[in-house]
């Protein structure tokens, strides 16, 4: 008989889960001795000798009820299922930001008006400077083209190309810049739309000019194997290749300049069709966002903002720190739903509407765990045009890749201070040092900070930083154009 019970226990920690009849522990304890079992597939010879005894008496009950394991809190565990505390968090910001937009309807009432977004836009309903400078937009992009038709004929030399471009692009953000400042009907909003429309066609005709000029350059290498490599392609995608200087037409230009990219190629990859319900979808979204955004600065930055300029004036540190903390919250959000507006939302419309087949526009920027990461994934247009026609021809022309990298935050450094001092009419630098911080502050993250400890770091770097920035512009303007009047007179 116990023979005949060691034998049934060898057979139970053979098969595993299989359920047996003649066991009181059932699978789970079949189970527990397969695990229990060491490399070699035997159970610890305590377990042979309980399963023994317990034959032998008649009863079948596992006693065990403990096993070497790791808390799931601990890193050796190897659990990784936080989805229920994710859940939590959401609720629990749900709950804490519902009762700051109830205390703020408590405090202030209904602020939203939307009347008073018209004249952010509009100082005189009869004047639309900011329109007629979008309209004379069209100006400049006729004149890249008329040149690069020229050069692609031979009727101009590629010094007198160069210059005409440099000319013409130097006008582009010289031309609006001098109307914001001189102009006095067009409002500070009006004057950002200009502004970013024109610093879009900036970088739209240099990636133009730099394309077409490859072209030229790889057509005066190789003129003979033009025609060949054309007809490598098969069936109808060859029919429907671009060639240069096939692209030289009006219909190529203003496609490139819609389309929701600043790279320019010959063949853009397109969509097979339109699709109305993703793009009925994503116009609603830019509708209920628009909305949402406008409610939210309204209602809640904007007390909040001028709430703050009394510690300002009074340099009370403290209450600074608590207005600023106080600030990030709906600064934060607004913030994101903008980058899902405009990057998602907006984007995915206008590529949808010309079947722009590219949908990239960002990468998983929120696990970003450097500064640097963050700065490649979360504006990919913008981060093609750099990587395209800063970065790498500054590497060609032998420079490092630190000296390309700060050329390339100087760069973006300009242009944010330039779509924010001139609408303002003041030149305080903040954007423009808050760009070049980022330099230092990548290097002291990714020597200091690794993993989730540097995802954090970087969410506070954009939590609070651009409150920051927010709060010195608008103490700013709000002295200049508001005390210093009231000082004079």
């Amino acid at each position: 008989m116990g023979d005949r019970g060691g034998a049934g226990g060898s057979r139970r920690r053979r098969t595993g889960s299989r359920p047996s009849s003649q066991s009181g522990g059932g699978p789970a304890a079949a189970e527990e001795e397969v695990r229990a079992a060491g490399p070699g597939g035997d159970a610890p010879a305590a377990d042979k000798d309980e399963s023994r005894g317990s034959d032998a008496g008649g009863s079948h009950w596992d006693l065990r009820c403990h096993r070497l394991q790791d808390s799931l809190f601990s890193s050796d565990s190897g659990f990784s299922n936080y989805r229920g505390i994710l859940n939590w968090c959401v609720v629990m910001l749900i709950l804490s930001n519902a009762r700051l937009f109830l205390e703020n309807l408590i405090k202030y009432g209904i602020l939203v008006d939307p009347i008073q977004v018209v004249s952010l836009f509009l100082k005189d309903p009869y004047s639309w400077p900011a329109l007629c400078l979008v309209i004379v937009a069209n100006v400049f992009a006729v004149a890249a083209f008329q040149v690069e038709k020229r050069l692609a004929v031979g009727a101009l030399t590629e010094q007198a190309g160069l210059l005409l471009h440099v000319l013409n692009l130097a006008t582009i953000l010289c031309f609006p810049a001098a109307v914001a400042l001189l102009l006095e009907s067009i409002t500070p909003v009006g004057s950002v739309l200009a502004l970013m429309v024109y610093t879009i066609l900036f970088l739209k005709l240099f990636s133009y000019r730099d394309v077409n000029l490859w072209c030229r350059e790889r057509r005066a290498r190789a003129k003979a194997k033009a025609a060949p490599a054309g007809k490598k392609a098969n069936g109808g995608a060859a029919q429907r290749m671009v060639s240069y200087p096939d692209n030289l037409t009006y219909r190529d230009l203003y496609y490139f300049l819609f389309a929701p990219t600043l790279c320019y190629e010959l063949n853009f990859p397109r969509s097979p069709r339109i699709r109305k319900r993703f793009l009925l979808r994503r116009l609603l979204e830019m509708l209920f966002l628009t909305q949402l955004q406008v409610g939210l600065i309204q209602q809640w930055m904007v007390p909040t903002i001028q709430n703050s300029m009394k510690p300002f004036k009074d340099m009370d540190y403290s209450r600074i720190i608590e207005r600023l903390l106080k600030l990030a919250v709906p600064n934060h959000l607004i913030w994101l739903i903008f980058f899902y507006w405009f990057f998602h939302s907006c984007m995915n419309a206008v590529a949808e509407l010309m079947q722009f087949g590219d949908r990239e526009f960002y990468r998983d920027w929120w696990n970003s765990e450097s500064v640097t990461y963050f700065w490649q994934n979360w504006n990919i247009p913008v981060h093609k045009w750099c990587l395209r026609h800063f970065y790498k021809p500054m590497l060609r022309r032998g420079s490092s890749k630190w000296v390309a990298r700060t050329g390339v935050f100087f760069a973006s450094a300009f242009f944010h201070e330039y779509l924010v001092s001139i609408p303002l009419h003041m030149f305080r630098l903040w954007a423009f040092t808050g760009m070049m911080a980022q330099i230092p502050l990548a290097w002291i993250v990714s020597r200091f900070f690794q993993g989730n400890y540097g995802n954090a770091a970087v969410w506070l770097t954009l939590i609070i930083g651009q409150p920051v920035a927010v709060l010195m512009y608008v103490h700013d303007y709000y002295v200049l154009h508001y005390e210093a009047p009231v000082a004079g007179a």
